[in-house]
């Protein structure tokens, strides 16, 4: 990552790979990568694909990774990170691909920033190639689970918080809409990771703060839910758990 980049971008990486280290979660990038099912020598689209990472793991596997990201920071610390891998400019409603141009289609908790995802679907199966298989990973924002001591209010701040993402429920329409676009074979799976340290603090942060903003609870009743949060935090008794559920299909 260059030292000129934005904090903004900085920070987000860092987050970003903090998630990535987490545990489960290489051998959860490393079960999306099984289910694509690609042979030595074939093309894959990692959509969304942030720094690099799963591109990089992917052309591990021997097979020809093209991480696409609309972030040009992101894509220039992609580029400094992995230096020789094939990283381009795009999103997911516009893919800079060609017709048939790829064996597996990858995107991992991005579909729910994606304001039209019956869109990027179509786009999807345009640049997949018969038999190419897609695979999906993302959270529900609706069913994120915190515990705390008042419940009432934590639903209220965990539903304003799913309020400012395009597609908050993305991820459970991923069955009816890979069937819709006229995917086949399509599974879906959940998976639950659970959280009790190192990102939680940041992550409820910015949960009160989405919820003030959205005028759903005063900064007083944020702030004494952070201030709880603060004091599970110091006895070791912050939990969030996040269900990521898992999809795949074939063109």
């Amino acid at each position: 990552m260059s030292s000129t980049a934005p904090t903004s971008t900085a920070s987000l990486i860092r987050l970003l790979d903090a998630a990535d280290t987490l545990p489960g979660a290489a051998e959860l990038r490393a079960h999306t990568y099984d289910l694509l099912r690609l042979s030595p020598g074939e093309s894959v689209a990692d959509v969304g694909c942030g720094a690099g990472r799963a591109v990089a793991e992917l052309a591990g596997r021997g097979v020809r990774p093209i991480g696409i990201d609309p972030d040009p920071r992101m894509l220039a610390a992609a580029g400094e990170r992995w230096p020789g891998l094939d990283f381009r400019s795009g999103t997911a409603g516009e893919l800079p691909l060609d017709d048939g141009s790829v064996a597996g289609y990858r995107a991992d908790k991005v579909f729910h920033e994606i304001a039209d995802p019956a869109a990027a679907l179509a786009e999807a199966r345009r640049v997949l190639a018969p038999g190419g298989r897609i695979v999906l990973i993302g959270q529900d924002w609706d069913t994120i689970v915190i515990d705390a001591g008042d419940p009432d209010l934590t639903r209220t701040i965990v539903r304003a918080r799913a309020g400012t993402v395009p597609s908050p429920r993305a991820a459970r329409g991923f069955r009816s809409s890979l069937l819709d676009a006229g995917f086949g074979d399509v599974t879906v799976e959940v998976k639950t990771a659970v959280f009790t340290d190192r990102l939680v603090p940041a992550v409820l942060s910015g949960f009160a703060a989405a919820a003030c903003a959205a005028g759903a609870v005063e900064r007083e009743q944020a702030d004494a839910w952070l201030a709880e949060q603060s004091h599970r935090a110091e006895a070791d008794r912050l939990f969030l758990a996040m269900p990521l559920f898992i999809a795949a299909g074939v063109r």
